[in-house]
């Protein structure tokens, strides 16, 4: 078997693990959340997935890999609508890349241009209208993922930095441009009604913390292809390393987010515990093909006490999260890519301050253009469903059926 196909099998696996991510996803935003919303939420995230992949075909792709000409800035670019393969004599260029070729390229990048909009439906979880929730998404995985991703995957300027950001598989490609998102949809919506009275926080359990376990085991599972296929090739050095680093990450986070959270609130809280793995797994994602098994270590137990630190900042400013996600996606994110100039082989002073431009550039992007999108959305046809529709729960007030017919729901 020649090392084409060995590299192009490789990938195509990751591809396939990273869209059982989708599942995980989906999972860990039904358990954490109310049985009268587990329709809509399994609405959205089928949703995501199928439109953003229509989406990426159509534009996003081309818009994340636009071949910046010489002397370009590399701010934005378009090849085209659609998908050209690169042919020769009517048949498939192989030499398209050492590692795959361009139908796996582009089914593996399509894996991952949902991802940031799946962040933002765990956020807006239970009180979003599903008709602004769409229109959002189309808008953001169709044309900001895609441009945000061109500065440094699609060679834009931030390769282009005399030295170069780095981000390996995307802490704050994907999970950070979720992660800002998210912060501004809750800030624009409000909370659950119940989250906070009298100047308190008040938890709204989730109605299957089997299944939200379940979701991050399947996320973890889907994070070997999510890192392991970001090696581009099936080299054994670094997608071995890659993997292991990723793994110990994941494990570093979990324990310390349970350690700290015990020692804070007096008890051992499963769901920091699950979301400290998850914290673990975007804090390594920027990096983790160029850290030691003790980088990894150390990096994932940095993410996991932020987890529980960023929970109690969310809380605080009276911000309501039901999953997480910020959390874990956006102050995740952002320590993993600063880590990348402080831990591994790419660790110095010019390194950080590449990743911390990255970082500002990513924020002010992101957060410009979902305030403009919501906001838009907010003063035109509103994004919040009713007190009443909230109070009955989105799955009858927004599809007129239950999950979960045979059971009397919790209100």
């Amino acid at each position: 078997m020649d090392i084409l196909t060995v590299n192009n099998l490789w990938v195509m696996i990751c591809t396939a693990l990273v869209f059982i991510m989708h599942l995980g996803f989906t999972f860990l935003e039904i358990g954490l959340t109310r049985q009268k919303n587990t329709l809509n939420i399994l609405f959205k995230n089928i949703f995501i997935i199928t439109v953003g992949l229509l989406l990426y075909f159509l534009i996003g792709f081309n818009l994340m890999y636009p071949n910046f000409g010489e002397g370009s800035f590399g701010l934005i670019g378009f090849s085209g609508v659609g998908l050209t393969p690169p042919l020769t004599n009517n048949v498939l260029d192989l030499t398209y890349n050492n590692g795959f070729t361009f139908w796996t390229d582009f089914l593996f990048q399509g894996m991952f241009a949902a991802t940031a909009a799946t962040i933002v439906s765990g956020a807006v979880a239970e009180r979003m209208k599903l008709g602004p929730f769409i229109i959002f998404t189309v808008i953001y995985v169709g044309f900001v993922y895609p441009i945000a991703g061109s500065w440094k995957w699609g060679k834009g300027f931030l390769e282009n930095l005399e030295t170069p950001f780095y981000d390996f598989a995307g802490s704050t490609l994907v999970h950070s441009v979720g992660g800002w998102a998210a912060i501004i949809a809750i800030w624009l919506l409000g909370p659950r009604i119940g989250k906070f009275k009298n100047n308190q926080s008040f938890a709204i359990p989730g109605h299957n913390i089997p299944l939200a376990t379940a979701g991050v085991l399947i996320l973890w599972f889907g994070w070997f292809g999510f890192n392991g296929g970001s090696v581009l090739s099936a080299d054994p050095t670094k997608t071995s390393l890659t993997l292991v680093t990723t793994c110990l990450a994941a494990a570093s986070g979990g324990v310390f987010s349970f350690i700290s959270s015990s020692i804070i609130y007096k008890n051992y809280d499963l769901t920091m515990f699950l979301n400290g793995i998850l914290g673990g797994l975007v804090g390594i994602t920027a990096g983790a093909d160029l850290m030691s098994p003790t980088n990894a270590i150390i990096i994932g137990a940095i993410a996991g006490i932020l987890v529980v630190l960023a929970v109690a900042l969310i809380d605080t400013c009276k911000l309501d999260d039901p999953v997480g996600a910020i959390a874990v996606h956006l102050f995740c994110g952002i320590w993993g890519t600063l880590a990348v100039g402080i831990f591994g082989d790419l660790a110095s002073l010019n390194q950080f301050v590449s990743q911390l431009i990255g970082v500002i550039a990513y924020a002010l992007f992101c957060i410009s253009t979902s305030f403009i999108i919501i906001y838009t959305l907010k003063k035109t046809i509103g994004i919040r469903v009713s007190e009443k529709d909230e109070l009955k729960g989105l799955d009858k007030s927004e599809h007129g059926i239950s999950a979960y017919p045979e059971f009397r729901l919790n209100e």
